[in-house]
C-alpha cells in the first residue's frame, strides 16, 4: 500500500463533508477502522470514503448504527468494495426500505382520515377505534404497524 492511498482524518472529513468528531464517533462504533501511523495518527483508506458515504446514506434512510455495522461487515475489509459487493449488501437494505415505505404509506392514509374526523384520539375515535379496540391488540400504533382497521 502506498502512502498516497491513505487519508488523514481531516482529509477524509473534508472529502465526505462531515466533521472530524463524526468520523471519530463512527470509528468508536466500529463502522470505520483506520490504520495508525508510527506517530499514532489515524490514516484511512480511500475506500473509507465510500464506507462513510454509505453510513451517511444509511442513517438518512433510518438504519440504526447496529444495522449499519451489520451491513458493513458484509463488505471486504481493506479493499474497495466492488459493484457485486454493494449489490449483495443492498438486498437486505431494500427490504428495510420497502417496509418503511409501507409503514409511511399506512401512516399517511390513517393520518388523512384522522384529520378528517378531527378528534386525533385513538381512545375516543368513533371512526377508526371505538372503545380503543386496537389497544387490546398490543402496544403502539396498531394500525400504522399493519393491523387491519375493523369496521365499527
Amino acid at each position: 500500500m502506498r502512502s498516497s492511498d491513505l487519508l488523514a482524518i481531516g482529509d477524509l472529513a473534508a472529502r465526505a463533508g462531515v466533521s472530524v468528531s463524526a468520523i471519530r464517533f463512527y470509528e468508536a462504533k466500529g463502522l470505520l477502522n483506520p490504520w495508525r501511523n508510527s506517530g499514532g495518527q489515524r490514516r484511512f483508506l480511500r475506500a473509507d470514503i465510500r464506507r462513510l458515504s454509505f453510513i451517511l446514506i444509511a442513517q438518512q434512510l433510518g438504519l440504526t448504527i447496529d444495522a449499519i455495522r451489520t451491513e458493513l461487515a458484509k463488505l471486504p475489509d481493506g479493499r474497495t468494495p466492488t459493484a457485486k459487493d454493494w449489490t449483495k449488501m443492498s438486498t437486505g437494505i431494500r427490504a428495510v426500505i420497502d417496509e418503511r415505505i409501507a409503514t409511511l404509506t399506512r401512516t399517511r392514509e390513517l393520518l388523512d382520515g384522522c384529520i378528517g374526523c378531527g378528534c386525533l384520539s385513538l381512545e375516543r375515535c368513533a371512526l377508526y377505534n371505538p372503545g380503543d379496540r386496537a389497544g387490546k391488540r398490543g402496544a403502539g400504533a396498531r394500525y400504522v404497524l399493519g393491523d387491519v382497521v375493523e369496521p365499527a
